[in-house]
């Protein structure tokens, strides 16, 4: 059971504790605190990485990618798929992965930089991967990243900040 101040059951009147015929509008309200700036960033670049990899998952459902890979060689792009590519492939993702870590625990001020240019950075990088491909999920998949990206970059942009760095 769930008690008000008073002790009584909520939604029954505490003097006599019979129901009360109707609740205001305060009562039925859900409480909805704000979230920190740095827990929001930390998300979206956790959405932005699951996104990046569901798109390449659904990849190798397409047989030229599947068949490009078997082969040794990212198709769209006639790449050998070597030790060089695969560790450069790794350190792409390796930063928006650390950037989930880091918009936790940089100090704001350095928070609100690295993320506006690694986002900046990394929409260019979808745009130009992006473009001229046929694929609808890929050109879908590539959109949904960037407008991520773009939060990130616009949130970080526009942090807050405290009434004494305004004040100067």
């Amino acid at each position: 059971m769930t008690y008000s101040r008073k002790g009584a059951v909520l939604g029954i009147d505490a003097e006599n504790q019979e129901s009360s015929p109707q609740q205001t509008p305060a009562m039925r309200a859900l409480e909805d605190r704000p979230v920190n700036r740095k827990v929001v960033l930390s998300g979206l670049w956790v959405a932005m990485l699951f996104l990046y990899a569901y798109v390449d998952i659904f990849s190798f459902f397409r047989a030229d990618v599947l068949n490009g890979a078997l082969q040794g060689r990212v198709s769209v792009a006639d790449v050998a798929i070597d030790q060089q590519f695969l560790v450069l492939a790794t350190v792409y993702i390796l930063i928006p992965a650390l950037m989930v870590v880091a918009s936790l625990l940089l100090p704001a001020r350095l928070n609100r930089w690295v993320n506006i240019a690694v986002s900046a950075v990394y929409a260019a990088s979808v745009v130009s991967l992006a473009v001229g491909d046929p694929w609808a999920y890929y050109v879908l998949g590539s959109v949904a990243e960037v407008v991520l990206l773009v939060a990130i970059a616009w949130l970080a942009w526009t942090w807050p900040r405290t009434a004494q760095a305004v004040g100067r």
